[in-house]
């Protein structure tokens, strides 16, 4: 089983630092029933929200870095 790491601290009310191994992120947004927008530091964007039951729903893009 491999080892992972992964961190997220709370930098402002509504706006997450996550950190892993490879790259680090910014998340915000995720209030009641509202969207996360996450912007990674390899490119990729992602949107997810949260819906009723076992449901999800999530759009990711991945952006070629300059």
């Amino acid at each position: 089983m491999p080892l992972t790491f992964r961190k997220s601290f709370r930098i402002l009310p509504g706006v997450r630092l996550n950190i892993n191994r490879r790259s680090w992120s910014i998340t915000t947004g995720g209030g009641k029933n509202g969207p996360r927008h996450t912007h990674s530091s390899t490119g990729r964007r992602t949107t997810s929200v949260d819906l009723p039951g076992p449901f999800g729903w999530r759009r990711t893009r991945t952006h070629k870095r300059h």
